[in-house]
């Protein structure tokens, strides 16, 4: 028993699985275990760090698809990035760390496309513009 903050984490990370997500900026560390369905993200409760229901559904995605919801507990170590891009490497760490933990998975996974890497990154900004592609305003006097 791992006890961080006010949350604890049962077992002591020898049979845990890992994976590792990102999107844009952000960078997921996901652990999945044998256990009742308990998920923690940088040591708070799953609901309290993703507030919005889109973002939770996001995250439970790979869990879902798997039917592995109530059998498996998830600890996310999550930086980097917005709400949006944690949530999504979140969900690709998941569905990495399901992968490692059971093999068996591999085509419900691919099928619903969770172990594909969104490679979409923000542009950068040119020189003579005033964000990456916005231009100047015209003024024809």
């Amino acid at each position: 028993m791992i006890k961080r903050g006010n949350y604890v984490i049962e077992g002591n990370g020898k049979n845990d699985k890992l994976g590792t997500g990102r999107r844009k900026c952000a960078v997921a560390r996901v652990r999945v275990r044998a256990g009742q369905g308990r998920i923690s993200v940088n040591n708070r409760e799953f609901e309290e760090f993703f507030r919005s229901v889109q973002l939770r559904n996001s995250v439970l995605a790979p869990l879902i698809a798997t039917e592995k919801r109530e059998s498996v507990d998830v600890v996310i170590t999550v930086f980097g990035g917005g709400t949006t891009g944690q949530a999504d490497a979140c969900k690709l760490g998941v569905a990495r760390a399901l992968l490692a933990y059971d093999p068996e998975c591999e085509s419900i996974l691919r099928e619903k496309n969770l172990l594909t890497r969104d490679a979409r990154e923000v542009e950068r900004k040119k020189y003579g513009r005033r964000k990456a592609r916005r231009s100047t305003q015209f003024s024809k006097r």
